[in-house]
């Protein structure tokens, strides 16, 4: 069967190992990449606009997922690190003429470089304490731009950078963009598979599930601690690095609390401990408040409102909708949409003969 491991022989440690065993699963993996590949000429442009915002959210969910759901350690400062990513690409671009490409690792270097330094008081405090470390750094990031004259820009602390450009190919449209974004969203997706097989991602899952254990049998806490900060903000750092070339500007208002706050529900609606959930979350946070629209103009006008004359009514209605549907669908499942995703699978690997 090439749905089930049952018949499928693996012969070598290699094919063992791999990342896809089952034949469905490479056939499946193989048809997602045709898809992602195609959907431009299926979608029209604000469609575009739609996937590109969750193509860019799927990254920094996937870097949050690896600190939080793999290594056990809660961080409030993911708008933080993409700030610092965003500025640093920024200011490499417009300042000193380099291409993007090269500005999206540099990003995700420098945002490296601070999350590991304000990952150093992990060693000492974790849980709801942590978090409160990770709120002072977005705190602090925010307010150090903001004050720097020479790494804001001056004047609303804005820096505009030109249209990026691939090989004299301008990156002007929706279209464009996308396979921009898309490339460096499945490095980063395949990457973090990767990395939590590796002995890396197995101390990351010893320190998450007991730190003191992992410690007697001879894990650095402190180092795995530090690199796991390090991981998550050069995802977090490229992310705002392409949210800085999608946009073409820098500007802390786009990296607030707020922002922290929903990758954290990304990770924790999608699944966490999961990259395939990371995605999953992405997909709901973005798309939610933009369906709720929708659907509050809808009944809007279904009982005769204008939609004009209760504007701000309608638009506090749709905030309290999204938290109510958050907390509805926490409650119902906690454990994300991944384990929702995980018993569909279950159920076609055992069709048509289930229990």
């Amino acid at each position: 069967m090439i749905n089930r491991e049952c018949g499928v022989y693996q012969t070598t440690y290699q094919s063992d190992m791999a990342l896809y065993p089952v034949p469905l699963a490479r056939y499946a993996s193989i048809g997602s990449l045709v898809v992602l590949a195609l959907i431009p000429a299926l979608l029209d442009s604000h469609s575009m606009a739609l996937v590109n915002l969750i193509t860019l959210a799927a990254i920094g969910a996937i870097g949050l997922n690896i600190l939080v759901g793999y290594t056990g350690q809660v961080s409030l400062g993911q708008g933080a690190f993409m700030m610092v990513g965003s500025y640093a690409a920024a200011i490499a671009t417009a300042r000193y003429g380099v291409p993007f490409w090269l500005g999206l690792p540099l990003g995700g270097a420098v945002a490296a470089v601070v999350g590991a330094f304000f990952g150093i008081p992990s060693l000492r405090i974790k849980g709801l304490y942590l978090a409160i470390a990770t709120l002072a750094a977005q705190f602090i990031i925010e307010w150090g731009i903001n004050h720097s004259t020479w790494i804001s820009g001056g004047a609303q602390s804005t820096i505009y950078i030109p249209t990026p450009t691939f090989l004299g190919w301008e990156i002007n449209t929706e279209f464009r963009r996308y396979y921009m974004i898309l490339p460096v969203a499945v490095i980063a997706y395949v990457a973090a598979l990767n990395l939590v097989r590796t002995r890396v991602g197995r101390a990351f899952i010893a320190v998450r599930d007991r730190d003191v254990a992992a410690e007697i049998i001879g894990v650095s806490v402190f180092k795995y601690k530090l690199l796991a900060f390090a991981v998550s903000s050069f995802y977090a750092g490229v992310a705002g690095a392409l949210w800085t070339y999608y946009l073409k500007i820098a500007n802390y208002e786009h990296f607030t609390l707020v922002t922290s706050v929903q990758y954290l529900a990304m990770i924790i609606i999608g699944g966490l401990g999961s990259v395939l959930g990371s995605v999953f979350g992405a997909v709901f946070i973005t798309l939610l408040p933009i369906v709720l629209v929708y659907v509050v103009e809808g009944l809007a006008s279904l009982f005769g409102f204008q939609y004009a004359a209760i504007a701000d009514f309608l638009a506090n209605l749709r905030l309290i909708i999204f938290g109510a549907l958050i907390i509805l669908f926490l409650a119902i499942e906690p454990e994300g949409l991944y384990r929702l995703w995980g018993n569909v699978r279950r159920y076609f690997r055992l069709w048509p003969y289930s229990y």
